[in-house]
């Protein structure tokens, strides 16, 4: 080859090279500051942190709350994040990392001081065990909801049960109580006495006594009737959509204007006058029968963590509704209307 070829291939490759090893070394200094903004990152990343939270939970047995426009107060609705489906998700919150075993291997509940979203965590297992269990028509036994705790928060069992069984309270409409004391058997009691323990159709499923007290309480505050499309309004915040079928209540509009009528708690009648026609909700007479106004009032209140006196207008009507009851109680005892000291009656409050 030519000398002069050969120099003009020298400073051709002198050149490339040249250009590789700058190229090169930015690449470095930037890989170099990615790996150092990295280290930082973990060094000032918390003990908890949101993204230590599971996706999923195990499938075995939560409402959140809904504020609605049509109403004065607040519901509290089941929804697929806290009922025992199948695929449900858990609602983000922050727990800890660790090494030791526990019901996720990965994620350890911090020892020294106990955060409330680890003890949140295992007052949703715990409610979504039971709620499991009374689906699938099987014994709720103390050991096996001990079972599904943290036993680094055991000890804390009480305070867990009580939470649990509260919220179902509110979103169900029913009473967790112990019904054998020899082996710590729980069972879920309906506030209302529909068939199959609150599941009204015969079956597996959930109680549908929150939906029905949820109605009762509408109606009563919008003074004892309540037009259907009003109903449906209320109904659509809580997720229940008429022909749609719902996790928990089926077909929500057979349940409410046909099974719910059909045993008499619920009267759906054509309101007079109405072209086209429209339809309203009252209390049908077995509601009258098995519930009282203050009960109502008690759990709406409940379910939006206040206080029935704060409702001063139905607050007065149902403690008139009590003094009424206890006067005919009274009358039906002693034959008189007189009042025995041992049965005093409920004082009516006139509201300001």
């Amino acid at each position: 080859m030519p000398r002069s070829r050969k120099n003009k291939h020298r400073n051709h490759m002198k050149h490339k090279n040249h250009k590789y090893k700058e190229c090169h070394h930015e690449r470095d200094d930037s890989q170099d500051h990615k790996a150092a903004l990295n280290s930082a990152a973990v060094e000032e990343k918390p003990s908890c942190s949101l993204s230590s939270m599971p996706e999923k939970i195990p499938d075995k047995p939560l409402a959140s709350e809904s504020k609605s426009d049509t109403i004065e107060w607040s519901s509290r609705e089941p929804s697929p994040t806290n009922i025992c489906n199948d695929g449900t998700r858990y609602v983000k919150n922050e727990y800890c990392h660790g090494e030791e075993k526990s019901f996720y291997p990965e994620y350890q509940p911090c020892y020294d001081n106990p955060c409330r979203n680890c003890l949140d965590m295992c007052v949703a297992f715990v409610e979504q065990y039971i709620l499991y269990k009374f689906k699938m028509k099987q014994p709720i036994i103390r050991e096996d909801l001990l079972s599904v705790i943290n036993p680094n928060y055991q000890y804390r069992y009480q305070e867990i049960f009580k939470r649990a069984f509260e919220h179902i309270e509110i979103v169900f409409a029913v009473n967790v109580m112990e019904v054998d004391t020899t082996i710590h058997l729980y069972d879920l009691v309906s506030k209302i006495k529909l068939p199959n323990k609150g599941r009204v159709c015969a079956g597996r499923g959930l109680p549908k006594t929150g939906l029905l007290m949820n109605i009762l309480a509408m109606i009563f505050m919008k003074g004892n009737s309540v037009a259907e499309e009003e109903v449906w309004k209320f109904l659509n915040i809580m997720q229940v959509y008429p022909g749609r079928k719902h996790f928990i209540y089926r077909e929500p509009r057979k349940l409410i204007t046909q099974d719910l009528v059909k045993l008499k708690y619920l009267d759906y009648r054509q309101i007079p006058n109405s072209d086209p026609p429209r339809y309203e909700f009252l209390w049908g007479p077995k509601a009258y029968t098995e519930v009282t106004k203050m009960k109502v009032l008690e759990f709406m209140a409940e379910g939006s963590d206040t206080e029935p006196r704060k409702f001063l207008v139905q607050y007065a009507e149902a403690l008139r509704e009590e003094n009424q009851k206890c006067q005919e109680k009274i009358g039906a005892n002693t034959g008189t209307n007189a009042r025995p000291r041992h049965l005093p009656c409920p004082q009516v409050l006139t509201p300001k």
